[in-house]
């Protein structure tokens, strides 16, 4: 089983080892969807706030304003490059094994980093190489490429070889793709992003993850807005309105301790900086066993992020339930 450690840092986040001894903060600003100013501005109140863990991606199209904004918090003397923990991942049309180097080495030079903290393979199928993100056909039917992630991951690999990121990792891997993985890899993945919230535990998966010693971090922890799930107003149902009330919190913050409390790093998204705020002030209590199982009963299983537009390729990861 994986080696659950944690200790206190700034704000009292506290961390998690990786199976390479590297340490990630259990919580996270998440990026996705965070454009421009507003990304830069959210990255420095973040860091103002005690957040050290930042997670982007290529594909969210902000790289050099979240980097504008970590090396601004760095001059100012606020923190240092070795207080940060940096995620970006690696967009699926460049999963050729010789294309993953140079991917990576264009998100350092947008963030303007000379290393990632952690480097992630953004979903385990590929498409059409070149320079469109969303490659589609005249009938916009999204572009496969047949590039297997067991290539993408000796890229990976070379990533860390060369000094480029200090950990990779993987995200949207089910488990068959982790276990056919870990067959073939010298470098072992330390993390799976997937989703995680109230409506999808995925206790089966984290489980998986923590036997294979990777940590998992969740993204869309509280859902987004616009979703057609509910997952939101999920937060507004009496069992998490009494228990916020309980622990004089707010729903969203109880929503946050259950993704932390069942070892997931949550990533929560915003731009506002009261609830980047909220988001953070999560470690001071703690939710009993009964209260984690109501929230649990709370439950669908269904997704926010199903890239349902891909859902007959090779790699899809979704077609199987964890």
């Amino acid at each position: 089983m994986q080696s659950f450690v944690l200790m206190i840092i700034m704000a009292n986040v506290p961390t998690v080892a990786f199976s390479n001894g590297h340490k990630m903060p259990m919580l996270g600003l998440g990026t996705a969807k965070s454009k421009n100013k507003d990304a830069a501005r959210a990255v420095k109140e973040a860091i103002d706030l005690g957040y050290r863990h930042i997670d982007t991606a290529f594909f969210y199209g902000n790289e050099k304003e979240i980097g504008e904004a970590i090396r601004e918090k760095i001059e100012d003397g606020c923190v240092t490059r070795e207080d940060l923990f940096i995620t970006t991942k690696l967009w699926n049309n460049c999963h050729k094994e010789e294309h993953v180097v140079p991917a990576c080495e264009k998100s350092l030079a947008n963030l303007g980093l000379k290393y990632l903290d952690l480097y992630l393979v953004h979903w385990p199928f590929a498409l059409k190489e070149g320079d469109n993100l969303i490659p589609q056909d005249k009938s916009g039917n999204l572009i496969e490429s047949d590039v297997d992630y067991v290539e993408t991951w000796r890229g990976m690999e070379e990533c860390v070889h060369q000094g480029l990121t200090r950990s990779i990792g993987i995200s949207n891997f089910n488990s068959e793709q982790i276990s056919r993985l870990l067959e073939s890899a010298k470098i072992a993945p330390v993390n799976n992003q997937i989703e995680v919230n109230i409506n999808l535990n995925q206790e089966k998966l984290v489980d998986i993850c923590k036997k294979r010693n990777i940590t998992v971090t969740g993204y869309c922890p509280l859902g987004h807005p616009g979703n057609a799930l509910g997952i939101e107003n999920k937060l507004d149902s009496s069992v998490m309105l009494n228990i916020a009330k309980k622990h004089n919190k707010t729903p969203a913050q109880i929503a946050l301790r259950y993704v932390f409390q069942k070892e997931v790093a949550p990533i929560p998204k915003s731009i506002t900086k009261s609830r980047i705020k909220e988001n953070i002030e999560i470690f001071d209590f703690t939710l009993t066993s009964d209260e984690m199982n109501a929230i649990r009963k709370l439950g669908t299983g269904e997704r926010v992020v199903d890239f349902a537009k891909a859902k007959n390729f090779k790699y899809f990861p979704f077609n199987i339930p964890f």
